[in-house]
């Protein structure tokens, strides 16, 4: 009959997936709750990860972090309490977080005592500026001095406030000087020990920098400061395993303080890892309020990076509004925008692009960044996570300037920290750009980020010999140290000219017109090439050399066949018109170096469709 119930056989040889409860299982769905901002639902998973890590004491500080969030101050506090007795005293956090519930309680009185054990128990603690800025707010409401018997030294403070400055300002080996001096007098001092891993990873020292970083974590475990700079090292130090425990780890972890979700979220987005850092910066915009430009670039980034292009416009949009002299979040609402007007108008759905894919791939009609790309299928834009202009579009601004003496742009601050910048986390291209951007002025900055580069088992080989050429444009003449090859290498100054035992002014002379004359329209390699050239040329030669009357018949020979070896278009005409030397004399001694030197040879092993003629 219609109306009877139907039977359904279920199959006897289903297969059943068990699903693993356990404490990773929970503290992934509190942290998916946490990007829905369904904080009651976090705190149930948070409360279940407890259950079953119950001697983690991170799982409880994310209890009482939801708790604080949700505005049930007392309840966080008992549970900041439950830490302080069933772990460690020496979590001393405890007490700065719990100081700001009773603060948001309006009860400034135990807020006052709750800071000053805090501060008192851990003088070197990590929370000693974002203290400063309570102890003004307490002092204000209760209209009288804080009292607090054992506050860390003002002048120690400001001092590791300078040095902080002192890393902004790219003077990181000034910076070095003051945090060991600070550190030294202040060995639990980790916010130093910190800052100091990061000077000397500046200046490359990186065993030095993997030592502070150890040094800290020894002391704190779970310092999120000291794993983000660790993940930062092995990452660009190409330690690939070790960056992925590290990785993992910063992935679990859902920070308790703004400046702590900050910082994960940042050097999530400098691992590539752009959708957790689009989670936290999210959060943290709803975290802030009414945010700053720096935190709504910083997110904008994130989401362009995820192929939300929309969402990043708007965010950019939020920037210019609280910083409409900056030229930075006008740069990119130019840039985007063609990406969103594609995105609106593809039937509501968005570009999402996989990263991955993409990163490898150039569009086929690639613009330069000061001309946004029209948005396309094969590719979305990405934005870095500094609020800065692209390197490439400072450099492009800067030389559009009329009027200004060679090299005088280049001692441009803001020019200068995009340098650095970029010979730190930029790509491949960029960090090239860079160093060939790199002027004859000695910079102590620059020339310790080319030497760090030179160390860096995972950069480009063909990226180091430019850095060895950038050196010795500023006038390094040491030896310097370099991994090629996979091998650690000695380059010692004198290696161009060591065949020789002697060199004359007027082979100086003949080198010297021709760089003169090549200028910027032959990058450093080929100038480089054309050096080798020469050198290899009088070597062969010598001692039987010809009387050289004219350095620029030379120099034209020697910038036509360098020309010829990097495959660019050039005729006798054109070099003898530059170097006011006649057809005839250029073909004769293009011919006599090539008859030394082997020119044509070279070429047919390295191009098979060369035809043979110079």
């Amino acid at each position: 009959m219609d109306n009877k119930k139907r039977l359904i056989k279920r199959p006897r040889n289903r297969k059943v997936i068990a699903l693993s409860m356990d404490a990773a299982f929970f503290f992934e769905r509190a942290v998916e709750s946490l990007d829905r901002y369904r904080y009651d639902k976090a705190l149930k998973y948070f409360r279940r990860a407890a259950e079953y890590d119950p001697d983690n004491p991170v799982n409880y500080f994310n209890i009482a972090g939801i708790l604080s969030e949700m505005g049930n101050f007392e309840e966080s506090n008992q549970v900041l309490r439950q830490i302080l007795d069933r772990f460690s005293r020496e979590l001393t956090e405890c007490y700065f977080y719990m100081a700001n519930n009773y603060a948001n309680m309006e009860l400034f009185e135990q807020a006052e005592q709750a800071l000053a054990r805090y501060l008192e128990e851990d003088p070197d603690g990590i929370y000693l500026e974002e203290s400063e800025e309570m102890l003004e707010f307490l002092s204000m409401e209760l209209n009288r001095p804080v009292q607090i018997r054992n506050i860390k030294s003002r002048e120690e403070f400001f001092q590791h406030d300078r040095a902080r400055g002192l890393l902004e300002d790219g003077k990181f080996a000034e910076a070095v000087r003051l945090l060991e001096k600070i550190v030294r007098k202040h060995p639990g001092f980790t916010a130093a020990r910190n800052n100091l891993a990061l000077a000397y990873y500046y200046t490359g020292q990186i065993d030095r920098c993997l030592q502070t970083i150890d040094d800290v974590l020894r002391q704190e475990p779970g310092n999120i400061h000291a794993m983000c700079n660790l993940a930062i090292v092995y990452k660009h130090t190409g330690q690939l395993e070790p960056l992925r425990r590290v990785k993992d780890r910063l992935a679990r972890t859902v920070p308790f303080q703004p400046d702590h979700l900050f910082k994960l979220a940042t050097t999530m987005g400098i691992l590539e890892e752009h959708e957790l850092a689009y989670r936290h910066f999210r959060r943290l915009i709803r975290k802030e309020g009414h945010a700053d430009p720096f935190l709504y670039h910083y997110a904008a980034a994130a989401a362009c990076n995820t192929g939300r292009i929309a969402i990043a416009l708007k965010y950019w949009r939020e920037a210019e509004k609280l910083d409409p002299d900056s030229p930075v979040p006008k740069f990119y609402i130019r840039y985007v925008e063609p990406w969103a007007l594609t995105e609106s108008s593809d039937s509501g759905s968005a570009l999402l692009v996989s990263m991955k894919d993409t990163a490898s791939k150039e569009p086929a009609n690639k613009k330069s960044a000061s001309q946004p790309q029209a948005a396309s299928e094969d590719s979305v834009p990405r934005a870095h996570y500094h609020y800065a202009l692209p390197f490439e579009e400072s450099l492009r601004r800067m030389n559009a300037r009329d009027g200004k003496p060679e090299d005088e742009w280049r001692r441009d601050p803001l020019l200068r920290a995009s340098l650095l910048w970029a010979l730190r986390h930029g790509g491949g291209h960029e960090k090239l750009t860079a160093i060939k951007a790199i002027g004859k002025d000695h910079d102590p900055e620059l020339e310790a980020e080319l030497r760090r580069l030179l160390t860096l088992a995972a950069e480009d080989d063909y990226l180091k010999r430019v850095a060895v050429l950038g050196l010795r444009r500023m006038g390094v003449k040491d030896a310097l140290e370099a991994v090629l090859d996979g091998k650690k290498v000695r380059i010692e100054a004198d290696a161009v000219t060591a065949s020789l035992p002697v060199w004359l002014d007027v082979w100086q002379q003949v080198m010297d017109a021709a760089l003169c004359r090549m200028g910027e329209r032959y990058d450093m390699i080929q100038q480089h090439d054309l050096q080798i050239l020469w050198v290899e040329y009088l070597s062969r030669t010598y001692p039987a050399i010809p009387r050289m009357v004219k350095p620029e018949a030379w120099a034209a020979a020697l910038e036509y066949l360098t020309a010829k070896m990097h495959r660019r278009a050039i005729s006798f005409r054109d070099v003898s018109d530059r170097y006011s030397v006649s057809v005839s004399t250029v073909r004769k001694n293009v011919e006599r170096i090539d008859e030394r030197c082997g020119v044509r040879e070279k070429m047919k092993a390295v191009f098979p469709h060369f035809q043979g003629k110079l």
